[in-house]
């Protein structure tokens, strides 16, 4: 069984997007002090469930390819575009993945379970 190399780009490309966002707000917090602190909380709160969802994301991505699952990649495309919602700021940096995901869904042939027949009595 051959795995998809787009979703292999696009789960590369979501992980490198959220150590960039977890190195970025880490060392943004731990730069910061007294009254700048509650400002960076503030974004890191709101920019919280984008992160979520990416990340999220980007599991169902790295399953989809490694178990070359189909469910697994539209899920993962799914809460990329859902990320994309949550935070529409940020979408340019996962609107790559987002149309890579989907195209690797739409490029994967479904798999057929033989072990499933009908009984007919």
């Amino acid at each position: 069984m051959k795995k998809s190399k787009l979703l292999l780009v696009s789960w590369v490309l979501s992980a490198i997007y959220v150590v960039y966002l977890v190195s970025y707000f880490s060392s943004v917090f731990s730069g910061s002090t007294g009254s700048e602190q509650v400002g960076v909380g503030l974004a890191g709160i709101i920019i919280f469930p984008h992160a979520l969802a990416t990340f999220i994301g980007l599991i169902f991505n790295f399953f989809g390819w490694s178990m070359h699952k189909r469910g697994f990649a539209l899920t993962g495309a799914i809460l990329y575009s859902v990320a994309m919602f949550l935070f529409p700021i940020y979408f340019f940096f996962i609107i790559i993945q987002t149309v890579i995901s989907y195209v690797a869904f739409a490029k994967m042939k479904p798999t057929t379970s033989s072990s499933t027949s009908v009984v007919t009595g």
